[in-house]
């Protein structure tokens, strides 16, 4: 897709600041001729995520065809029709969308930019590059895209709330962990939410991310797991990995990998980051040891690697909104308790601000590799000072 022009930036940043969620596509010439469009990895996730389809389980041809009602929304009206999700048999069943009657809609141009907004079963189609929704909001009349940016916000604000008061009421006393270990609050926090233990890529409570840690330590936070991008790495696996860079910690019988890459300085294993803002990559890379008279180290090796746009789109799937939840804990006869004591609520994190903590060493990446009780993980965490210049909307609750 192509860059946002001004116009497009501030309907973007409008609706982010409302909290409204919404997935992008560009209406090209060749769609706009042939009534199809390209359901890109975003869109693909967007859906997903908001339980709209699975192109994943699709299965390919006209029988398999999805079909959601959707509204066009302009600056004053709204239209009725349909979009359709499906898969052809051709080229590889290449996931594809089209809204129909798109192309009636006034001011349509080739190359603009809609935003697909998925609300109460529905799907509702903004024209970014025409349709200027901060004056639409404003205005004293209603309008259909007016009443829905609100109705979206007051839902939002309502489940904030709903979290906020079930912390409140059921986690501000004493209660024990269910284990002792570095996971035990969040586990239980989780439970006492009713949220089952998964590894789902999308936030726990009703679009809210929950993070939990104890107040007095100063670790880093978990912001989202996310395994290499295998098809252009260099080593193709976990177990690749290991075998070049692992060791045998002691007690065990087999090579694993624990360890912490930074932009700043290698790990004693070698291996750091590198981030390639010309190319889009993250990579994983090893280097000498020894610093050369700038400060930077030298690269040997590439290792593993990622899209960094990859990467933007996980941040924010999992951290539109997030609550992290501060824990004061206790021991006693070896069981450890806590308490809830303040929340810090975040929104809309930065993409471009992750680049920049990636580069100076305020996001990092964990390597447990080659782990008996699970799979192997990447894990990347922010220190707690930084969440700030990711996250620059925020709230705090004492509780």
């Amino acid at each position: 897709m192509r860059p946002y022009n001004t116009f497009e930036t501030n309907n973007v940043k409008f609706l982010v600041d409302k909290q409204v969620q919404f997935a992008t596509i560009q209406i090209t010439e060749t769609g706009l001729k042939k009534s199809i469009l390209d359901a890109t990895a975003p869109v693909r996730a967007y859906f997903k995520e908001k339980g709209v389809h699975d192109y994943d389980v699709q299965c390919q041809g006209p029988d398999h065809k999805r079909v959601i009602d959707t509204y066009i929304l302009t600056e004053g009206s709204r239209h009725l029709t349909k979009t359709s999700l499906y898969r052809p048999i051709t080229k590889n069943g290449d996931p594809r969308l089209w809204v129909n009657k798109v192309r009636n809609v006034e001011f349509l141009r080739a190359n603009d930019i809609f935003a697909l907004i998925a609300h109460n079963g529905f799907l509702y189609a903004v024209n970014l590059s025409t349709v200027n929704i901060p004056i639409v909001f404003q205005s004293p009349i209603d309008t259909p895209l007016k009443d829905l940016i609100l109705e979206i916000l007051r839902a939002k604000t309502s489940v904030s709330d709903e979290l906020l008061g079930l912390i409140r009421d059921k986690m501000t006393d004493w209660m024990p962990a269910e284990i002792l270990a570095d996971t035990g609050i969040g586990r239980t926090v989780e439970t006492i939410l009713g949220i089952e233990m998964n590894a789902s890529q999308f936030p726990d409570y009703k679009g809210i991310e929950l993070k939990s840690h104890r107040e007095a330590s100063r670790v880093r936070n978990t912001l989202f797991t996310q395994s290499p991008e295998w098809e252009i790495s260099k080593l193709k696996s976990g177990r690749a990995i290991v075998d070049k860079y692992g060791y045998i910690p002691e007690g065990y019988d087999h090579k694993s990998l624990h360890v912490t890459l930074s932009a700043n300085r290698p790990n004693p294993q070698g291996l750091g980051l590198l981030i390639q803002p010309k190319i889009g990559l993250l990579e994983a890379d090893e280097f000498s040891m020894v610093p050369l008279e700038n400060g930077t180290f030298r690269k040997i090796d590439e290792v593993a690697a990622w899209h960094l746009i990859k990467l933007h789109e996980r941040l924010l799937t999992k951290h539109r909104e997030t609550f992290w939840i501060d824990a004061e804990t206790r021991v006693d006869n070896g069981r450890e308790y806590f308490r809830c004591t303040k929340i810090l609520h975040t929104k809309n994190p930065i993409p471009s601000q992750f680049d920049v903590l990636l580069d100076q060493g305020q996001i990092t990446v964990d390597f447990l590799l080659c782990r008996r009780s699970g799979g192997d993980t990447y894990s990347f965490k922010i220190k707690s000072a930084a969440r700030s210049l990711l996250f620059p909307e925020s709230d705090i609750y004492n509780l």
